[in-house]
């Protein structure tokens, strides 16, 4: 078993550099002694680390520490219900721009991968902060051709004398609907720090589907069809285009893996006519995010809260656009059921998580968490009315200490025979 462990981990950090500038990570708005406890990341031990000690360098030993670069290359190798198992190759990177120590770190990520459902995506993502947190620039470009599991609208609980298209779209019998599409997205926003933590700003996103088609259904009676006669979409070729406002705070001490602080986004979406948009529509996203510290001794001994929702406020979205199940920006809410399970026009979703270390060196720690999601429908379905759980565990490698990066390996499982492998770089949040 040693041994597997072993070549797996020289798998996994092949091709990943050995030096470059090291990164010291602080917290933007922490006092002086909670900087002072920060560990220099030359006491922790990563994957590279581990390659140097099977295999030696056979020059001269140099007692200088090497300075760690901020960029992992490595095998996008993924796995979770939804997408089945992924291979591809990934870039992830992290560096505080300018010397302040007020700064926050600066990251980005680009991958190209292919699944075993037939997906292909490439994406480019980066959330930068300029010198003194004066600016925080975020946003994604994406171009994917999707292969999506569909389960209809709202939790899945039996309606009273329903008809035959609200029987489909209800789907209390879990019934597994394919939809095929291509997807190109488009998302930026950028935000004016107000004082150390808080910001405000605008963006704008671009979200269009085409050629969607659904597999498993009767001509005309899938669930996104049937959606789509009801509110009047095109149920082939999408628009989702609109104008974001934004507010965030943040005194979280990494964003790749926090150990304390606070993270809370709100963003009012509103989706236009006049940008292309089938329908105006007006959707308020909230995002919290809470990290306590158990030890400073041990520092990822730590425990995480996060909170998600998006609430309708008017109009109507697209069906393959309306909120639930890993539809946050990164995907990563509901482990335990697969990408939009469970959804609707409005949805709300929080997550407890205690993260332990295993190793003083951080190289090996783990997880154990549990969710609970609820959403409604047009059937008469209420936002919290009904609710939906999920549990699971995790271990999580130190993949590159200079930017906190980890492999998080988790199982989960939740109602319906749900359950699956989830693998992923960075805590799910």
């Amino acid at each position: 078993m040693r041994k597997i462990l072993i070549s797996l981990f020289l798998l996994l950090a092949y091709i990943m550099p050995t030096h470059a500038q090291q990164i010291l990570i602080q917290d933007s708005v922490t006092t002086k002694q909670q900087q002072d406890s920060t560990r220099n990341t030359q006491e922790l031990y990563d994957i590279v680390d581990l390659f140097k000690d099977i295999i030696p360098s056979k020059k001269p030993k140099d007692t200088t520490p090497k300075k760690r670069s901020p960029i992992s290359y490595l095998p996008n190798i993924n796995y979770n219900p939804s997408i089945g198992a992924q291979i591809g190759i990934k870039a992830v990177g992290g560096k505080v721009l300018g010397n302040q120590p007020n700064t926050q770190m600066s990251i980005a990520a680009a991958a190209l991968s292919y699944t075993t459902r037939g997906i292909i995506v490439g994406y480019l993502i980066h959330d930068i902060y300029t010198p003194s947190n004066k600016w925080n620039i975020k946003g994604n470009v994406m171009v994917a051709k999707a292969v999506g599991l569909d389960y209809g609208i709202g939790m899945g609980i039996p309606l009273e004398n329903p008809t035959e298209e609200e029987l489909i779209i209800n789907n209390p019998e879990r019934h597994r609907f394919v939809n095929k599409f291509t997807a190109y997205t488009i998302n930026e926003r950028i935000y004016k720090q107000l004082f150390p933590g808080a910001f405000v700003g605008a963006g704008v996103f671009f979200e269009l589907k085409r050629g969607l088609e659904t597999l498993g259904s009767d001509e005309n009676m899938s669930p996104s069809q049937i959606y789509s006669r009801w509110n009047n979409f095109d149920p082939v070729n999408i628009n989702n285009n609109g104008l974001m406002l934004n507010m965030q705070y943040t005194t979280r001490d990494n964003p790749n893996s926090a150990h304390k602080g606070i993270y809370a986004d709100v963003v009012l979406r509103m989706n236009q006519e006049w940008m292309g948009s089938q329908h105006n529509a007006y959707q308020l996203q909230t995002d919290f995010r809470k990290y306590w510290q158990l030890s400073s001794r041990r520092p990822n001994h730590v425990l995480a809260f996060w909170n998600f929702g998006s609430y309708k406020l008017g109009g109507k979205l697209p069906y393959i656009d309306l909120p639930g199940t890993s539809k946050d920006p990164y995907a990563r809410s509901g482990r335990g059921y697969t990408m939009g399970y469970f959804k609707g026009m409005s949805y709300f979703y929080s997550e407890v998580e205690y993260r332990y270390p295993i190793l003083r060196n951080q190289f090996l720690s783990g997880v154990v968490f549990a969710n609970v999601q609820s959403t409604n429908d047009q059937m008469g379905t209420k936002l919290f009315q009904h609710w939906q759980p999920a549990a699971g565990a995790g271990l999580r490698v130190l993949f590159n200490k200079a930017t906190r990066t980890n492999l998080c390996i988790d199982y989960a499982f939740g109602k319906f025979g749900q359950r699956g492998l989830f693998l992923g770089l960075n805590d799910a949040f």
